[in-house]
């Protein structure tokens, strides 16, 4: 793949490069403080990059072997970690040539002060010349260099939780089930799938949206524009309670704060991600996109950002539009509102010491599953308490649930553990996710360059990187899906859950007409 870049280096001048440095930070394939000293820093991505990301090479270096086990166990095409170890070898040998070639620079103008004949001084202001011009031959080279290091370096995923699970989406481990999947004989009547519902009760337009938007957009009207706000309102206040700052974010980021957050399929880097142009940009300028999540500008809020440890946990809670391009490529997914193109989503965000990052992704967990409980959901019963006498039990809408520790193949870049939540699904008869926690450790951080000042150490002073954690509060289109389809009753009416109502203007029943 870099062949060219990969050959020894010969002679004193070499190839040599501006020196840049990067402090490590422990991570998760044991490197120990010890051994965290200055590598070089990622060079910008372009001329106009506000992000200079901070990657551990020589902890690359060290674990090449685990790492390449990771990137096969991820089944990721591109990451090749021992690129990056050939090209960082190449880097440190040039760096020492650079110094050697500085020192003599360094005795030559010493030497040619010392001499005051004019005979005398000439060859010293000969080499003087060759070795100036050399370094800044160089340099460029060595510039090349860096961006490979760089460019390879960032396709290196996450390490991984020694408890995922190794393998495709079926190996997923199931943490928890909660309920019965409600299916047509124990609903005692034939169960609708959102679509046909929406379509009888008036709630969605895909025909419209078709024509205005294209395919895999869609309307929401009446009852389903209310429940929107509601689903909205109720995540963000429920979230609120438990400590979350809340967050309006922008929709619109810069393609790198995006790529630095893993937001990259595994496939094509444009496969996911529309990008932002207007008719006077210049070719060069900062590329713009839509947000594929809330979480890209919540990390973004504290790029660049040097915290003191008494500021974390930090937490947030962000509402946005999540834009996904690759709505359309999905089969059977593709149909009504499971995938679409935009969806309004709550999300949450943390920013922890690396050792207080795996409590919070339980804390965040704990938290997703409390929503979907007092929504009804997956639980218990509690948006039905007023059909309890006019319905037997078997026929009470309810939504089963379960959680799920995702194995390898399942997990973004940026991932080092993440669960998904899924709710039963009887239209698609089958679980469909509504929700996932992420536990990215330093990946984000070191390419936003998010650092914390430890409060109180032996070790020498310095700054750490700080954790990240995401996770999904609501997607709304999947929840509408799981409240029509489970709440679902024999007349083609649908429950509205008891903790929407006041949102909603205290309407329990959403009814064709009504």
């Amino acid at each position: 793949m870099l062949k060219h870049l990969s050959r020894p280096i010969h002679g004193s001048a070499g190839t040599i490069a501006r020196h840049f440095t990067t402090a490590f930070s422990r991570r998760t394939s044991h490197a120990t403080p010890s051994e965290q000293d200055h590598v070089p820093a990622a060079p910008p991505l372009s001329r106009n990059t506000l992000l200079k990301p901070h990657l551990n090479y020589k902890n690359f270096v060290k674990n090449a072997d685990a790492i390449a086990d990771n990137i096969q166990n991820r089944n990721l095409k591109g990451a090749d970690i021992h690129a990056v170890a050939a090209l960082y070898a190449q880097y440190t040998t040039i760096i020492t040539n650079l110094n050697n070639l500085r020192g003599r620079r360094n005795e030559i103008a010493a030497l040619t002060k010392a001499v005051s004949s004019p005979e005398d001084r000439q060859p010293f202001i000969d080499e003087g010349r060759c070795i100036k011009e050399t370094i800044q031959a160089t340099e460029s080279e060595l510039s090349a260099v860096e961006d490979s290091l760089l460019h390879q370096g960032l396709q290196i995923p996450n390490d991984t939780h020694p408890s995922s699970p190794i393998g495709p989406e079926l190996n997923a481990r199931v943490l928890k089930t909660v309920g019965t999947p409600r299916t047509s004989l124990l609903a005692g009547f034939e169960l609708k799938d959102h679509v046909a519902l929406a379509g009888a009760l008036g709630l969605v337009d895909w025909e419209a949206a078709s024509l205005v938007s294209g395919t895999s957009f869609y309307y929401l009207k009446n009852d389903a524009a209310l429940l929107e706000l509601a689903l909205v309102q109720y995540a963000v206040t429920r979230a609120t309670a438990r400590g979350f700052v809340p967050v309006i974010t922008p929709d619109v980021v810069r393609t790198e704060v995006a790529y630095a957050c893993g937001f990259q399929p595994r496939t094509s880097e444009m496969s996911q991600i529309y990008d932002v142009t207007t008719a006077t940009q210049v070719a060069d300028s900062p590329r713009l996109c839509l947000a594929g999540t809330a979480e890209i500008p919540l990390a973004g809020m504290y790029a660049r950002k040097l915290m003191d440890e008494r500021e974390l946990p930090v937490r947030l809670v962000g509402f946005g539009r999540a834009f996904r391009a690759e709505a359309g490529a999905r089969g059977a997914d593709t149909r009504g509102l499971y995938r679409v193109h935009q969806f309004s989503k709550v999300e949450l965000f943390a920013l922890t010491t690396p050792a207080k990052s795996e409590e919070m992704m339980e804390e965040i967990r704990s938290l997703q599953e409390e929503i979907f409980e007092d929504l009804g959901l997956c639980f218990s019963f509690q948006g039905l308490p007023f059909v309890l006498e006019k319905f037997s039990n078997h026929h009470l809408p309810f939504v089963s649930q379960r959680v799920l520790d995702m194995p390898t193949e399942e997990l973004g870049a940026s991932a080092y553990r993440k669960y998904d939540i899924e709710a039963w699904m009887p239209g698609r008869n089958r679980w469909g996710e509504i929700s996932s926690t992420s536990n990215c450790t330093d990946y984000q951080s070191r390419r936003l360059g998010i650092r914390y000042r430890p409060a109180s150490t032996k070790r020498e002073p310095g700054v750490e990187y700080a954790h990240t954690l995401n996770g999904t509060a609501i997607a709304v289109p999947r929840i509408i899906i799981a409240i029509l389809e489970n709440f679902q009753l024999a007349d083609g009416s649908v429950v509205v859950p008891e903790a929407l109502r006041s949102w909603m203007g205290g309407k329990k029943m959403i009814k064709c007409g009504a």
